[in-house]
């Protein structure tokens, strides 16, 4: 996909951020954070922004010309560094994937039952695209990021009503859409596609999720398990968890006796493939990456074997994520984490 070949997500930023902080959102991101990436031979960022940057509950509506000044800037320094950006709404109003993590905020997610939600969801869509539909750089509107539902029905109707009502103003804007759970690579399938060639699809590779989420905090089984693995290699210790835990038998059970390598790497690829015979469209990789714990030559080694595939599919990706996040390319200093990993992303 011209100007979106390679990219990097700039998360932590303009969402999930600590908290709403004017200078945190003047100072995570700057001027010479996008002339870097530039430098190192990314085509484009992904960046994601949480709705309260853009409008508050209290007045919904009526939008924060603040906060829509941080995405101009963000655009401005885009345009002179040559990227370009796909425009990730990650937390709606009425919808953040983080409260599908746990029971107490999970009756948060009103989107899909609401239909002033759906409203608010459309109008601030509309906002933005009319802003920016004509910005003067290479732009892609992702709806949405990662949709948890128990069936994609409701996503389906919501995308479709919400590239409409953008049809009005933008004709031939590019937008984006995502699957179910967590943008999953098996929930290509289940996504109603639009007949309209500028509209892309998008899916999110962290797999197999026991190597690139080890030690995650955030994760109960990567707490529970809270081993250390290697790639290429086993999945050490797994045998012995799962008769500790069986609750988590049903989801890695299959993966006992598996060797950690390129050849499951592509097994959990085969949805992607498939989508891609059976539409004719090779979908784009919003988010992947290596927790930043797992050892470091394993962590290259994933990377390195994952380009290489996306690489042969003419698959559009952008890395998670550049600062901090736990999956940093550079540190909270801005300091490089790893220059060898750098130049396995960006090597051509």
């Amino acid at each position: 996909m011209q100007n979106f070949t390679n990219g990097v997500n700039l998360g932590g930023w303009l969402s999930q951020y600590p908290r709403y902080d004017h200078e945190h959102f003047k100072t995570f991101i700057t001027r010479p954070d996008l002339e870097q990436i530039a430098a190192w031979g990314f085509d484009h960022i992904r960046l994601p922004v949480d709705y309260p940057v853009l409008e508050s509950d209290d007045a919904p509506g009526q939008y924060r010309e603040d906060g829509f000044q941080y995405i101009d800037a963000c655009l401005e320094w885009c345009r002179a560094a040559g990227l370009g950006v796909v425009f990730d709404l990650h937390h709606a109003p009425g919808y953040s994937f983080n409260n599908t993590l746990k029971p107490e905020t999970q009756h948060l997610n009103v989107l899909f039952d609401q239909p002033e939600a759906q409203a608010r969801f459309i109008a601030l869509w509309e906002a933005i695209v009319r802003r920016y539909h004509n910005a003067g750089i290479p732009i892609i509107f992702e709806l949405l990021n990662e949709v948890v539902l128990p069936e994609s029905g409701p996503w389906n109707a919501l995308a479709h009503k919400t590239v409409a009502a953008l049809r009005a103003i933008s004709p031939d804007c590019k937008i984006m859409i995502g699957g179910n759970h967590y943008n999953a690579a098996s929930e290509l399938k289940n996504i109603a596609r639009l007949e309209d060639p500028n509209v892309v699809y998008t899916f999110h590779f962290y797999e197999p999720f026991l190597f690139t989420h080890q030690k995650a905090s955030w994760t109960q089984v990567s707490r529970e398990f809270d081993q250390t693995l290697e790639y290429p290699g086993f999945f050490t210790g797994l045998a012995e968890f799962l008769r500790r835990a069986p609750h988590h038998r049903e989801g890695y059970a299959w993966l006992v006796d598996r060797p950690l390598n390129r050849a499951l790497m592509r097994e959990f690829l085969v949805p992607v493939f498939e989508f891609i015979q059976e539409s004719g469209q090779v979908p784009y990789c919003g988010e992947y990456g290596v927790i930043d714990c797992a050892p470091a030559e394993s962590r290259r080694n994933w990377h390195a074997d994952l380009l290489d595939i996306f690489n042969q599919y003419g698959i559009g990706r952008a890395v998670w994520s550049y600062k901090g996040m736990s999956f940093r390319l550079v540190d909270y200093a801005g300091q490089v984490a790893d220059p060898l990993l750098i130049q396995i992303l960006t090597r051509k």
